[in-house]
C-alpha cells in the first residue's frame, strides 16, 4: 500500500497528465481540422476533409475556443506554451472564416434574387406556403442539431428501364397528404461513374415535406457506357414520369430539373437542349458545363484527375473527339428563351472550378435569360453532403425560394430578361 503522501502525489500527477492530454489533444484536433478550411486536398482520400471542414466550422469554433480557454487558464510560461496559444488562436481564426464570409455572400444573392425574379417575387404565394420556407439563410442552432425533416411518403427502387440489361430505378418522395404537386426531378452526381437515386436523400425528403413530388432518377455509368447513354437514360426517365404522372400526383405543367455535379451537367443538357417534358426551371449545383475548358484547364491540385474522368465519360481527349466534347458541353446550348437557371458553385471547388460557373452565368445573362449565381467562397465541391452546414443552409434557403417562385407562384412568367453586355 502506498504511503498517504505518495498517493496524493500520484493523483496530482495523474490529474495533471490528463488535463494536459485534453488540452493538447483538443488543440491538435482543432488545428488539424481547421487547416482543411483553406488547404486543398491533394488526393481523393483526403478530399472529405477539405469538403467537410468548412461545413463543421461552427463545431470547430467551439472546439478551438475551448482549447484556447483551457490553455489560457493554465497561465504557463515558456516558448512551448506561447506556441500552443498561437496555434489555438490561428485555428480559431481559420474556423471563423466561413461564418465571417457568410453575411457578404448572402447580401450579394439577396440583392440578385429580386433583381432577376421580380421585386416581390414571392408576394403572391399563399402565406401558408411562405411560412414553410426557411426563415433565415443560416440558423446556428441547426448547424448543431440538424435541419428538421417532417414525415413524407416514399417509394423506392421503381424500375423504369432496362437498357442493355442495366436496371435503372427511380425513387419517389411525396408529401403525406394526397394531392397534385409540382415536381423536382433530381439527378445525382458521381463523375458519371457512380451513384444511385438514394444519394442526397435528406434534400429530397426535405423538399417533399414542403409540397413537392421529388423524383430521383438513375442513369448508366461510364466508362462502360459513354455519353450520350446517360442523356438517353434521362430522357427515358422523363417519358416514364410523364406516363405515370397521374398515379404519382405530379403536375406536368410544373416541372423543374435539378442536379449535382455530373447530374447537374445532365440536367442542363436536358433543359437547354431538348426534353421529353416541359421544364420550367433548372437548378445546377456545381455542374461541369464546358468540357473542353475543363479538360484543358484542370484544377490544382487535381485530386480526382479531371482529364481521366472526362476521357472515361467521352472515350478520348478533346483533340480526338472535339465535336463530341462540344456536343456534351451545356454552355454550347445557351440561347435566348431558356427556362430560368439557379447556378450554385463553390468558390474553392477543386473538381469543377467556380470560374466555369461564372462563365455560364455570363453567357446566360448575355443572351437575355433569367439566371442567378450563388458562389459560396469558402465551400468545396459536394459541400451539401453536410446537410446542416453553413454552405448548404445558404444554398437551401435560396433554392427553396427559387423553386417556390418557378413552380408555385401564380405570377411565374417564362419571360427572358433584356440582354446584358456580358461578353460571350
Amino acid at each position: 500500500m502506498l504511503p498517504k503522501n505518495n498517493g496524493k502525489k500520484l493523483r496530482l500527477l495523474t490529474g495533471f497528465s490528463v488535463s494536459r492530454f485534453i488540452r493538447w489533444f483538443a488543440s491538435a484536433i482543432g488545428l488539424f481540422l481547421s487547416l482543411w478550411i483553406v488547404v486543398p486536398a491533394p488526393t481523393m482520400f483526403l478530399y472529405p476533409l477539405a469538403v467537410g471542414a468548412p461545413e463543421i466550422s461552427p463545431w470547430l469554433v467551439g472546439l478551438n475556443t475551448i482549447a484556447l480557454l483551457l490553455n489560457l487558464l493554465k497561465r504557463h510560461r515558456g516558448k512551448v506554451y506561447i506556441t500552443l496559444l498561437i496555434c489555438n488562436l490561428f485555428a480559431l481564426i481559420l474556423s471563423l472564416l466561413p461564418l465571417m464570409q457568410l453575411t457578404a455572400t448572402n447580401a450579394a444573392i439577396a440583392t440578385e434574387m429580386p433583381a432577376v425574379l421580380g421585386t416581390n417575387y414571392l408576394a403572391t404565394l399563399p402565406q401558408t406556403l411562405r411560412a414553410q420556407l426557411r426563415p433565415q439563410p443560416f440558423i446556428l442552432a441547426d448547424a448543431f442539431r440538424g435541419i428538421p425533416i417532417r414525415d413524407i411518403r416514399s417509394d423506392r427502387h421503381i424500375v423504369f428501364a432496362n437498357p442493355d440489361g442495366v436496371s435503372l430505378k427511380i425513387n419517389l418522395y411525396r408529401p403525406m397528404q394526397i394531392g397534385k404537386y409540382p415536381a423536382i426531378i433530381m439527378l445525382y452526381g458521381g463523375a458519371w461513374q457512380r451513384g444511385n437515386p438514394d444519394y442526397n436523400e435528406e434534400f429530397n425528403r426535405y423538399m417533399a415535406a414542403r409540397g413537392y413530388c421529388v423524383v430521383a432518377i438513375d442513369y448508366r455509368h461510364a466508362p462502360k457506357y459513354k455519353f450520350p447513354a446517360q442523356l438517353e437514360d434521362v430522357q427515358a426517365a422523363l417519358s416514364y414520369i410523364k406516363t405515370h404522372a397521374g398515379d404519382w400526383e405530379i403536375d406536368l405543367d410544373k416541372i423543374a430539373l435539378m442536379g449535382r455535379s455530373a447530374g447537374a451537367h445532365l440536367a442542363m443538357l436536358t433543359t437547354y437542349g431538348s426534353s421529353a417534358l416541359p421544364i420550367r426551371a433548372v437548378v445546377n449545383y456545381y455542374g461541369p458545363n464546358n468540357l473542353i475548358g475543363g479538360y484543358n484547364d484542370p484544377p490544382f491540385p487535381d485530386a480526382i484527375d479531371v482529364r481521366a474522368v472526362l476521357r472515361a465519360f467521352l472515350g478520348g481527349t478533346p483533340e480526338e473527339l472535339k465535336e463530341l466534347y462540344r456536343r456534351a458541353s451545356p454552355i454550347n446550348y445557351v440561347k435566348p428563351n431558356l427556362p430560368p437557371s439557379l447556378l450554385v458553385y463553390a468558390g474553392r471547388d477543386h473538381i469543377v472550378q467556380a470560374k466555369f460557373g461564372r462563365s455560364l452565368y455570363e453567357r446566360l445573362r448575355a443572351t437575355g435569360n433569367r439566371a442567378i449565381l450563388l458562389e459560396i467562397p469558402w465551400a468545396e465541391h459536394a459541400f451539401d453532403a453536410v446537410f446542416n452546414g453553413p454552405s448548404n443552409q445558404l444554398a437551401l434557403y435560396y433554392t427553396e425560394r427559387f423553386l417556390a417562385w418557378a413552380l408555385k407562384s401564380p405570377d411565374y412568367q417564362f419571360i427572358p430578361l433584356p440582354k446584358t453586355n456580358a461578353a460571350l
